[in-house]
């Protein structure tokens, strides 16, 4: 695909022409936005002369920059796959040469950005269709992402205020209509008048994310053909470096693209899972938390799809094709406005039970997409502690006096992704009536329907189960299941399973 002609700003035939034969037989992949010469073992990606109104390639000075721009924003997100900056010169002689990765780009011709060449058949867009993506990689992709995530400097002067918000939804709403018939003009009208009905509610919290320091600047573009399996590791790239406007955005926005890709793609489960890791795993915010931020997913998910909708209607106006991708966008962002109700669930029963497998199995399942939020005794006292998910937790932690600070922690919690209008699944052993009590009336007080499921399990098969764990958030060992099944547990009233 080349750019359209109104936005090359220069002529760059002699460049590429070079590069063919220097990098042959290299394969060509072309963008509106860049030329990508495939080699066998690095992948070089040479900037567009182009300028459109959110991303300026128009002069060689320009491209070296954001050439570098791309390798100091992705490195920390994708060290194993970009490698540097190199530049087309003239020689001496006036022959074209590939100067080395590092060397100056001043002077040069133009400038390429240098990468480690991976298996595209490993994308996760590809992974997707061929039903190869899984809950580990889900896991170690929130993982990946919240440390990312904690990684960057908040941004207070970014563009994520309620107006930039109002500006935001109306600029995607016009920009729908202008497609036309090309997307599907009622539901169109519908997203016109969900979607600011989704936000205005929420400016208030719009405005306190800004000043928590929730707006960093981002990856951008995290949807799912900007993540590739390397060595078994999900490894998001390619982040938007053209656009502070665009990346400067709240780190749960950014989450938002994946999920929605995997929601619009019929993988809610594993959007659940990975939205699930990665609030266990993001660090709190000066004065605020995540959970509360849950109100506006439905808003985030709703624009990744509908920018995707108008996007994808405008190529296929250029090209003449299918615009029905785009049309499918359209009924997955209208799909996210939808309401419904929160509702709280818990999950009881002695270690080894299956508590946490079946709260993830049922969690997709229940409320709003991506599904509840699971909220783990294990994961909160390992947040409480200060400690990786995957560390053991010191001698004496498990005392009654600590375990009633879980589990206040956890029902605090909880109560904080209900008001948001998220679903919860609570998982713990809820041995003692007056824990499984605290979880009933915290439904009462919120206002939400309750439903408690009793796991029983026979003694030694929970003691096989928890000796086979391995980097799982629970400390508990055959020891602990013996002692626990001493416990007198008093009347269940939940349903046992």
């Amino acid at each position: 695909m080349t750019a359209h002609p109104s936005f090359v700003v220069e002529d760059q035939t002699e460049v590429i022409d070079f590069l063919e034969r220097r990098l042959a037989p290299a394969r060509r992949i072309d963008t509106h936005g860049a030329v990508v010469f495939l080699a066998s073992e690095r992948a070089y990606k040479l900037k567009r002369a182009v300028k459109f109104p959110y991303m300026d390639f128009s002069t060689a000075d320009r491209r070296a920059a954001m050439c570098q721009a791309e390798i100091d924003i992705n490195r920390p997100l994708a060290p194993e796959v970009y490698l540097g900056v190199a530049p087309v010169r003239h020689e001496s002689d006036g022959r074209l040469a590939l100067g080395e990765i590092g060397e100056t780009t001043a002077n040069a011709l133009d400038s390429l950005v240098v990468m480690h060449r991976f298996d595209d058949g490993k994308l996760f867009d590809r992974l997707t269709d061929q039903s190869a993506l899984t809950t580990e990689m889900m896991t170690a992709l929130g993982a990946r992402i919240a440390c990312f995530h904690d990684g960057l400097s908040p941004i207070r002067d970014g563009f994520c205020r309620p107006d930039d918000y109002r500006q935001s939804v109306a600029a995607d709403i016009r920009q729908m209509r202008e497609r036309g018939e090309r997307l599907h003009p009622p539901t169109t009208e519908a997203l016109a008048e969900g979607m600011p009905r989704s936000l205005e509610p929420f400016m208030d919290l719009v405005a306190r994310r800004v000043e928590a320091g929730a707006i960093r600047r981002c990856h951008g573009d995290l949807h799912l053909r900007n993540i590739v399996l390397i060595e078994d590791k999900p490894v998001p790239f390619d982040a938007i470096e053209f656009s502070d406007r665009i990346a400067n955005t709240d780190v749960l926005y950014d989450l938002a693209f994946t999920l929605m890709d995997l929601c619009h793609r019929g993988q809610r489960s594993l959007a659940n899972r990975l939205l699930n890791e990665w609030l266990w795993r993001i660090g709190e915010l000066v004065g605020a938390t995540h959970d509360e931020a849950l109100a506006l997913l439905p808003m985030f998910l709703s624009r990744r799809a509908s920018i995707r909708a108008h996007v994808d209607a405008a190529a296929g106006a250029v090209s003449g094709g299918d615009t029905e991708p785009a049309r499918a966008y359209q009924r997955t962002a209208l799909t996210f406005l939808q309401p419904a109700p929160p509702r709280l669930m818990a999950i009881g029963g002695l270690s080894g039970s299956g508590k946490t497998t079946k709260a993830l199995q049922l969690a997709p399942e229940i409320g709003r997409a991506p599904g509840a939020i699971a909220v783990r005794s294990d994961v909160e006292r390992k947040r409480l502690a200060g400690i990786a998910l995957e560390e053991r937790m010191p001698a004496g932690s498990y005392s009654p006096e600590a375990s009633a600070r879980v589990y206040a922690a956890m029902m605090t919690r909880a109560e904080r992704v209900l008001r948001a209008g998220h679903s919860v699944v609570l998982d713990a052993v809820f041995a003692r009536p007056e824990e499984r009590q605290a979880a009933e009336a915290l439904a009462v007080k919120v206002g939400v329907p309750f439903e408690g499921l009793w796991l029983d399990i026979p003694k030694e098969v929970a003691k096989e189960r928890v000796a086979s764990r391995t980097g799982d958030a629970s400390d508990a060992t055959p020891a602990v299941v013996e002692r626990q099944f001493g416990y007198d547990v008093g009347r269940i009233d939940w349903q046992r399973r």
